[in-house]
């Protein structure tokens, strides 16, 4: 399940890409299979889901050999960033922000290892579905490691744009998603429990195996209103 769109970084040959909070692996994945020979670095705090995407690249075939790609895994800190300045030519940071206790430094260590002219994109919870899953469960978000924060776009925009980037585009995603969380929401104490929820994971579940044209048309349409996440894009100023 993609939220960030890796065609809209203009990615080449042999560019080193970030995934910071790579969780377990779905855009490390599209990345290192990417049409384009990519050497792509999965960074994640959480051991088990770093393993787990480690698994994932045994479970897919090969990707052609030619050009070269690699990938590499490492436990880190979006914090303490493990690597030199301007060690990517592009990083992305999906679904992880309204995780952390400081953003600012967080943007501040991406910016660090980014190159200058390299392309920066991020996604998280958009404002007012989040909302309305914070208003229907205090336990949705005071969960151990869950949100800390809502973002509005407009301003989470302001606040990379400060540190000297161009902003280049926005899209919303996953709007399927949005109904699903509030009826988790508002069934909290016993959402394992419920026949409304199991159906409607069964649901999301046969989506994104099938792909069905009817669901992905309609997601597609209905993303501006009901997208869950929103995604943001960014061009790293050169010196």
């Amino acid at each position: 399940m993609m939220t960030i769109d890796p065609d809209r970084l203009d990615l080449a040959d042999g560019q080193r890409v970030l995934d910071l909070g790579c969780g377990r692996g779905r855009h490390l994945h599209a990345l290192y299979w990417h049409e384009r020979a990519l050497d792509v670095t999965g960074l994640d705090l959480d051991f088990a889901d770093l393993g787990a995407a480690i698994d994932g690249f045994f479970e897919l075939p090969p990707p052609p050999e030619n050009p070269p790609r690699t990938a590499v895994f490492t436990v880190g800190d979006a914090g303490r960033l493990p690597f030199a300045d301007n060690s990517f030519d592009a990083v992305i940071c999906s679904e992880v922000l309204e995780h952390l206790p400081d953003v600012p430094l967080a943007l501040s260590e991406i910016d660090r290892v980014l190159k200058p002219g390299g392309k920066f994109a991020l996604s998280v919870p958009r404002y007012w579905p989040e909302k309305i899953c914070w208003m229907l469960s205090e336990d949705y978000h005071n969960t151990p490691g869950g949100h800390v924060r809502i973002f509005k776009d407009g301003a989470l925009r302001k606040q990379v744009e400060a540190l000297g980037y161009t902003f280049r585009q926005r899209h919303w995603a996953h709007a399927l998603h949005s109904p699903f969380w509030w009826l988790q929401c508002a069934l909290w104490e016993r959402r394992e429990r419920s026949a409304m929820v199991a159906a409607y994971r069964k649901l999301l579940e046969w989506d994104l195996l099938s792909a069905p044209r009817l669901t992905r048309w309609s997601e597609k349409a209905l993303n501006p209103l009901l997208g869950k996440s929103v995604a943001l894009y960014f061009d790293k100023a050169r010196p």
